[in-house]
C-alpha cells in the first residue's frame, strides 16, 4: 500500500523560491514524448503513394481527427487539427503507461491534466478574441445582463477545474483500485481485467472525453 502515498520528488531553489518536482511524472512524460517522436518518424518515413501499414494507419487517424475537428468547430480550417490529434495521442499513451510494470500514468498527477486544462483555456479564449474581436468577446460576459459578468467569468474558470479533475480522478481512482486489489491478494494474483478496464478502456474513454471537451469549448467560444 506504500505505492499509494510514495511520491519521488526533487526540490531546488529558484529565484528565492523553493520548488518541488515530481520526478516520476517528469520521467514518464518525457518517455511519452520520446515515444510520440519515434512513432511520428516511423509513420512519416519514406512516404509513398501506396502507403505501408504504418503510413496507412497514420493517414486514417489524421483523417478521422481532421473530420471530427472540423465538424465540431463547423469550419473548413484545419488549424486546430494538429493540436487535437496530438493531444489525444499524448493522453492516450499517458493513460496506458500504467499497464507497463514499474511505470505510472503522468495523468495520475494533477499537474498534468491541470496544465493541459489551462492550455486549453488560453487557446479557447485566444481563438474567441481572434474570431470575434475584443469588444464582442467582452460583451459575451455581460449576457444576458451586465450583473451576470462575474458569474460568467467564474463559469469559464470552472471549466478548467472540471475538465482537469475529471481526467485526474478517473485515472487516479483506477490506479488506487488496482493497488488495493493487489495488496488484498498479496500481489500474487491481479485480475487482468482490471488492467484492461482501467488502463485500456477507461484510459481511452477519458483521453477522448478530454479532447472532445477541449474542442467543444473552442467551438462554443468562437460562435
Amino acid at each position: 500500500m506504500e505505492d499509494l502515498t510514495r511520491i519521488a520528488t526533487y526540490s531546488f531553489e529558484l529565484f528565492g523560491m523553493r520548488l518541488t518536482v515530481n520526478t516520476e511524472t517528469v520521467f514518464n512524460t518525457w518517455l511519452i514524448m520520446v515515444a510520440l517522436f519515434a512513432l511520428s518518424l516511423i509513420a512519416t518515413r519514406r512516404l509513398q503513394k501506396l502507403p505501408n501499414p504504418a503510413q496507412r494507419l497514420a493517414e486514417l487517424y489524421v483523417g478521422f481527427m481532421d473530420k471530427l475537428t472540423r465538424e465540431t468547430l463547423e469550419t473548413t480550417s484545419r488549424g486546430y487539427v494538429p493540436l487535437v490529434a496530438t493531444m489525444f495521442v499524448f493522453l492516450l499513451l499517458c493513460n496506458w503507461l500504467g499497464i507497463i510494470p514499474g511505470l505510472s500514468e503522468p495523468t495520475k498527477d494533477l499537474n498534468t491534466p491541470l496544465s493541459l486544462g489551462i492550455m486549453g483555456f488560453f487557446l479557447t479564449h485566444t481563438a474567441a478574441i481572434r474570431e470575434k474581436g475584443i469588444v464582442a468577446y467582452l460583451k459575451d460576459y455581460c449576457q444576458p445582463f451586465f450583473i451576470m459578468a462575474p458569474l460568467n467569468v467564474v463559469g469559464e474558470l470552472a471549466k478548467v477545474v472540471s475538465i482537469s479533475f475529471r481526467l485526474f480522478g478517473n485515472i487516479l481512482g483506477g490506479a488506487i483500485i488496482i493497488a488495493v486489489v493487489s495488496h488484498m491478494v498479496y500481489s500474487l494474483v491481479l485480475p487482468p481485467f482490471l488492467y484492461v478496464f482501467f488502463g485500456l478502456f477507461v484510459g481511452t474513454i477519458q483521453a477522448f472525453v478530454f479532447t472532445m471537451l477541449t474542442i467543444t469549448y473552442i467551438s462554443v467560444a468562437i460562435k
